[in-house]
């Protein structure tokens, strides 16, 4: 019998149960750590051997929260380079950034919100400047990576979508906006293909985006999905050629809104009607009689129909098996109501490279997320016809 086992073996016949097993947590870990760092030096603890690879620097303490209780770890440094216990599970990217987010916050001196309460909130301890400096190395490499990577293929649908967050800039505190574009390809699969930030949402700011994504490979768009920014549409047709779909949810909003109170459920249910056609054809006239019937008593709703009919139906010239997924930027509220969520933590950003090291490693994460799930985001069978068939119309918006 091996030291290691007989050293086990005297846990277990001494140690209560509840510390038992805390014990032995910790046995086990200590015993693996040592191997893996004796793989990494060349020599064992104390050995001298000429062909060690590194020295080791003493040890750093850590609780490990695990099903037993808490067990105190002592990890092994070392003289050069890192080391990590394989058994632990390393921070998720974006706990990583939110991380490097607050602590950027001590650097930089922003004391917007207490930032020690921030820190309690998540959990996390503090840690040193030169572990910030590592870890947003580490992070912005992989998030300049991800948004910047070639596209390819072809991406029918696209979806756009913008958030405001606050930023601090020369001494104020303003509000910037997130755009954050996701798209299917003709495989049916669903990516994340950009984000920017902007100080608005103007015709230049949206021509930009657009034209970076397709200098990075987009193509194929047929539809692009959005709220009806300001300057989209016609960004749109100029840079994708695309048809433009105003977001059905949000039109809805603006347009109950001259309906009054007490005509809001009427109304909804009139509009709804057109909705429920089977095509195209049949939504536009659906529309029309719509508006005409409020026009009498609702002149400014009727004349609010009238302007958006195409934008809000565009969706409707499209295969039905997509309708639903096409009409709003609904696809895009998970991911957004995740971006505010953590970003509501920080509060106030220190500066853009902050917002894009969180939102992008936020977003990296769930693309992976939809990179590993068995089905597709749109069938192949229904997706394939849009390359070429001649009864679905993509009309471009005029610029």
């Amino acid at each position: 019998m091996t030291d290691d086992m007989m050293n086990l073996r005297a846990l277990v016949e001494k140690t209560p149960d509840a510390d038992l097993l805390r014990e032995m947590i910790g046995f086990a870990a200590h015993r693996l750590m040592e191997l893996e760092v004796e793989g990494l030096t060349g020599a064992t603890y104390g050995e001298k051997n000429q062909e060690r690879l590194v020295q080791r620097n003493g040890y750093r303490d850590r609780s490990w929260e695990t099903r037993a209780g808490t067990v105190e770890l002592r990890i092994p440094k070392l003289r050069k380079g890192s080391y990590f216990p394989g058994f632990l599970e390393p921070r998720r990217m974006a706990e990583k950034a939110l991380t490097a987010v607050v602590q950027e916050a001590y650097v930089q001196g922003v004391s917007t919100r207490s930032v020690d309460d921030l820190v309690q909130a998540m959990g996390m301890s503090g840690i040193s400047k030169s572990q910030v400096s590592r870890l947003c190395g580490e992070i912005d490499d992989k998030v300049k990576a991800f948004l910047n990577r070639p596209i390819e293929g072809d991406w029918p649908y696209l979806w756009i979508d913008a958030t405001y967050v606050k930023v601090r800039q020369n001494g104020r505190i303003v509000s910037v906006a997130v755009i954050i574009a996701v798209g299917v390809n003709s495989d049916g699969r669903r990516e994340v293909l950009g984000m920017d930030i902007g100080p608005s949402e103007a015709e230049t700011f949206w021509t930009a985006f657009l034209r970076k994504l397709a200098r990075r490979g987009l193509r194929g768009v047929k539809l692009v999905v959005s709220d009806a920014h300001e300057g989209i549409k016609a960004t749109v047709g100029k840079v994708l050629n695309a048809t433009w779909q105003r977001c059905r949810v949000h039109f809805m909003r603006n347009a109950l809104a001259h309906a009054g109170k007490s005509g809001r459920r009427v109304v909804s249910a009139f509009i709804a009607t057109a909705f429920a056609q089977d095509d195209a054809d049949a939504a536009q006239a659906q529309w029309r009689r719509i508006a005409d019937q409020l026009r009498p008593k609702l002149p400014k709703l009727a004349a609010f129909l009238d302007e958006a009919e195409t934008d809000v139906l565009a969706y409707m010239s499209f295969p039905a098996a997509h309708r639903a997924k096409l009409h709003s930027t609904n696809p895009l509220e998970r991911v957004n109501g995740e971006i505010k969520r953590r970003t509501e933590v920080v509060g106030i950003f220190p500066n853009e490279d902050a917002i894009t090291r969180l939102v992008g490693a936020i977003l990296l994460e769930q693309n992976d997320e939809w990179a590993v799930q068995r089905g597709r985001y749109m069938t192949l069978e229904t997706i394939a016809p849009l390359g070429d068939d001649p009864a679905v119309s993509f009309p471009a918006i005029a610029s």
